[in-house]
């Protein structure tokens, strides 16, 4: 089977792609590293030929134009796609996207879903929870001017990318459903206890606080808003074992 693995050179990409080959199929990494650019649509046509599946899991350079980004490339994908008789169209989202309206980020990935549902090709969106990976970043943008990162008391469920990359390639394989599935982690963990222990892990020094002023990515969020509902799937992978790992 051919599956075009589009940001097949970002983390869940390239994790993708190893387990896809492994299991003997086809896998095809395109990026604009690869001359396939899904904004301009570059490249798509000819990389599309003859897929059976497609697997967006792209991100935009530049969180100033995440909205435009996705509705572009989500569009050109899309077009391309049913150009190229595609029977799947698979899209990596974020569970709670449309819980939180207020944040710079995930009401783009609603619109992204939007325009795959409405896309004319048959499509499964998979909503993961915040990457074990995603934590320094988190507290990168949350790091007050002492440099104390400070988070809002709100419960996470996180999950390990390679649990992510792991239930995309299942994904790959089945029918699909038209419709979303959501994926956790095995835990959960307050925001800040989980940014604290990861930074602590990699020797990172600032102080990580819980105030119910902060928000996250802008927002306000609570223990209900990130974390996936009932009949999800659960990753395998504990935040102990991955920091350890």
């Amino acid at each position: 089977m051919k599956i075009v693995v589009i940001g097949g050179s970002g983390l869940i990409g390239s994790k993708l792609v190893g387990l896809l080959t492994a299991a003997g199929h086809e896998a095809v990494p395109a990026s604009p590293r690869t001359g396939v650019d899904t904004v301009t649509g570059e490249g798509l046509a000819d990389v599309l030929a003859s897929t059976n599946v497609v697997v967006d899991v792209t991100n935009p350079p530049s969180f100033d134009t995440v909205l435009e980004f996705f509705r572009a490339s989500t569009a050109n994908l899309l077009a391309a796609g049913r150009a190229a008789g595609v029977a799947h169209h698979l899209v990596l989202s974020v569970v709670g996207a449309e819980r939180v309206p207020d944040s710079s980020y995930l009401p783009a990935k609603v619109a992204q879903e939007e325009l795959v549902a409405a896309g004319g090709v048959p499509y499964t969106i998979l909503r993961a929870t915040q990457f074990f990976e995603f934590a320094a970043g988190i507290a990168d943008v949350s790091t007050a001017g002492d440099g104390t990162v400070v988070l809002p008391p709100a419960l996470v469920q996180p999950v390990a990318g390679d649990d992510v990359a792991a239930v995309l390639a299942d994904l790959v394989t089945d029918a699909p459903v038209n419709g979303t599935v959501e994926l956790g982690g095995p835990e959960s963990l307050p925001l800040a206890d989980w940014v604290r222990r990861s930074l602590a892990a990699t020797g990172d020094p600032r102080t990580v606080v819980s105030d119910p002023a902060a928000t996250y990515f802008g927002a306000k969020v609570d223990d209900d808003a990130l974390r996936p509902g009932a009949g999800a799937r659960t990753g395998t992978i504990r935040l102990t074992e991955w920091l350890s790992g």
